[in-house]
């Protein structure tokens, strides 16, 4: 779809005879920037497989049936722990597996219960957040590589005027040129979107540890609670 859109340069008709306008395919445009722009396009997939594949695990997650609790709550206050723990596999969800472990240890003192609903709880929260630090290493090191191919296109631009001696012109000096502002604006809209994507899945698995926490704190309430 990138490679539909279509860079327009206007220019004065007293210059091209007429009115018109000279169109530049942006795949040109980026193709003037080098390896460093091949990296920064496996950069730009890897972040937006990284941050689709994560969005829908996570929207996974944050779904919750509201009536969840109040069942396992029942199972529990009734002895029917087995009907428990099979509610908890049909839910299939962080939360699900995260009080399955706690039901596990029913029997055990409760600070053994809470430590075994800690860790099941952490250790669905690093499932959740898999490859997520790779945004973060992608929106610093995307910039980067925008600059260092700034610096290569400054080189090469310097390189082939002292090479051209007294013929400099224009196009010998486009080529450096080129490559120096695309790789900047190519490594800027890489990182930036990496940034955006880190930050919104960031902000959305915290929206899963509070209700993990809020869950066990639940659970633990009813381990308390006098047995019928």
């Amino acid at each position: 779809m990138i490679t539909g859109i279509i860079l327009q340069i206007q220019e004065p008709a007293a210059i091209i005879g007429g009115e018109g306008e000279i169109t530049l395919p942006i795949l040109d445009l980026v193709m003037k920037g080098g390896s460093i722009m091949v990296i920064l396009g496996v950069l730009s997939v890897i972040a937006f497989y990284i941050f689709f594949e994560r969005l829908l695990v996570i929207g996974k997650a944050r779904k919750q049936d509201k009536g969840f609790m109040n069942n396992i709550r029942n199972f529990i206050l009734n002895g029917k722990l087995e009907s428990a723990q099979a509610l908890c596999l049909a839910n299939n969800s962080p939360i699900g597996r995260m009080i399955s472990k706690g039901l596990s240890r029913i029997g055990r003192p409760l600070n053994d219960i809470s430590t075994a609903i800690e860790n099941s709880g952490k250790l669905e929260i690093s499932n959740l957040e898999k490859n997520v630090a790779g945004l973060a290493t992608i929106a610093g090191a995307a910039p980067m590589l925008g600059f260092l191919g700034t610096v290569i296109g400054m080189i090469r631009a310097f390189y082939d005027m002292s090479m051209a001696g007294n013929n400099i012109n224009i196009e010998l000096l486009s080529q450096g040129i080129y490559q120096a502002m695309i790789t900047t604006v190519g490594g800027l809209i890489v990182g930036i979107a990496a940034y955006i994507f880190y930050n919104i899945l960031v902000s959305r698995v915290q929206s899963v540890v509070y209700t993990l926490e809020i869950t066990a704190t639940e659970f633990m309430d009813v381990l308390n609670e006098p047995a019928k």
